[in-house]
């Protein structure tokens, strides 16, 4: 296992041979970015803490920041997790797919305290991507696989994203090419008897209530996180970002959506369009690798469109607050 920043990270082709290279070097204790549906993971064996380690090593993340635990399938996730009637119903209307559920940890688990973040609760996850399903019955064990990305910066979309944050940071990265989704997952506690919305990604809240039966509820604020993804800084690239833009300054790049350009876009440094079209579908797909292409130009300001809040719009706004939050 290479040592932060000593040895290139390995690029692997996302065919047999570098699937089952991956599975390999996650059970030897190593750190292997891959593909899910949503972004590129950052994958280690959750059992074992030493492994789980070079993960927040990585990524430079906060330790009270639990990971998410990849699973193959509901069954696997069963031993891990207590799921009540409501995770239950869940699961099996979006697994496999972009939902997080954080549920108790089974007193038989095998994901680790550390991965876990000294919880009493776990987050889990089946993911609907080939590549990453077999590497998980290849390895045969959980994987925590938070973003490949540093932590705080902006989630990867493509293997290049990866390389750009952590080559030389972690043993390998499978290269699958884009992800579908573009936005992580969903994520969604059940537990106390109770149902809440801990961050909202590509399972939308609409989604949600009709398979509840009733919306969830919100996320209770908390200084220390009980899920992944929540901290008030985070998905940041490294300009500042100004929010709500209606008139783009010369010298900024621009984040635009739908068909209208934003005053001023002419003079911007750098402009990309989510969805031309107004699409939060392809918006949500287009987000981080827009992030990544402006912050790319050198510019010291993103200026951010307005985008709708429904549907996948409230995941996307979410991501870009995050992003906006003071550092």
């Amino acid at each position: 296992m290479n040592h932060l920043g000593s040895i290139p990270t390995a690029r692997l082709n996302a065919d047999a041979a570098g699937i089952a290279e991956a599975a390999r070097l996650v059970g030897a204790g190593g750190v292997v970015a891959f593909p899910t549906e949503t972004v590129y993971g950052l994958g280690a064996d959750a059992t074992d803490p030493v492994s789980v380690a070079k993960i927040f090593a990585a990524k430079e993340r906060p330790r009270f920041n639990p990971l998410i635990s990849h699973l193959p399938d509901l069954a696997a996730v069963r031993r891990e997790g207590v799921l009540n009637a409501a995770a239950e119903r869940l699961a099996e209307a979006f697994w496999p797919g972009p939902l997080t559920l954080v549920v108790p940890a089974s007193s038989d688990g095998s994901v680790c305290d550390f991965a876990r973040a000294g919880l009493q609760s776990v987050a889990l996850r089946v993911p609907d991507h080939p590549i990453a399903r077999e590497i998980l019955s290849r390895a045969n064990r959980p994987i925590a696989a938070p973003s490949a990305n540093r932590s705080g910066r902006v989630s990867p979309t493509t293997a290049e994203h990866v390389l750009a944050d952590l080559d030389g940071r972690i043993a390998a990265i499978l290269d699958g090419g884009t992800t579908r989704v573009g936005l992580e997952s969903t994520v969604v506690a059940c537990f106390d008897g109770r149902v809440r919305l801990l961050r909202p990604g590509g399972v939308t809240r609409e989604d949600l209530a009709r398979v509840l039966g009733a919306a969830p509820d919100e996320a209770d604020n908390s200084e220390r996180p009980v899920g992944p993804g929540l901290l008030a800084s985070h998905y940041a690239p490294r300009a500042a970002i100004r929010l709500n833009a209606t008139r783009i300054e010369p010298g900024e790049a621009a984040l635009l959506f739908g068909p209208a350009d934003a005053s001023g876009v002419s003079e911007a440094r750098a402009h990309f369009n989510l969805s031309p079209s107004g699409d939060l579908v392809e918006a949500a797909a287009r987000l981080f690798a827009g992030l990544h292409r402006l912050d790319a130009s050198g510019a010291s300001v993103i200026a951010v469109a307005p985008v709708p809040g429904s549907g996948l719009g409230e995941a996307i706004n979410d991501r870009l607050r995050r992003a906006a939050a003071p550092r």
